[in-house]
């Protein structure tokens, strides 16, 4: 697996006035810098260390979100109300709840 499949993000931390290099993957990772390059730099190359450690000692290596297949079906428990007030709002335009609900995480 390469590390190059992961899902990296750079932000800027205002608390510590650097630029901030995250992996979704790795959520307990991550690397600060002074520019958003080195950010970038410093998380791969940690998360390249991350999952040689954890190969060598057997462990599981995360898979990349990328490569995951998804069937797109996923439960969520919400309040009977909001149930409810969902159910009328997709009664009244005419859509099943399940586009409701679609429609509405979409936008």
């Amino acid at each position: 697996m390469s590390i190059d499949h992961y899902t990296y993000r750079v932000t800027w931390s205002a608390e510590d006035a650097k630029h901030v290099g995250l992996c979704a993957e790795f959520p307990s990772l991550s690397w600060l810098a002074a520019t958003p390059e080195r950010a970038l730099k410093g998380i791969r190359q940690v998360v390249a260390e991350a999952a040689a450690d954890m190969k060598s000692a057997g462990e599981p290596i995360p898979e990349p979100l990328a490569e995951k297949r998804y069937s797109g079906a996923f439960r969520i428990r919400i309040p009977s109300e909001l149930h409810r007030s969902l159910a009328m709002q997709a009664a009244e335009q005419g859509v099943s709840l399940n586009r409701l609900a679609s429609a509405k995480l979409a936008g």
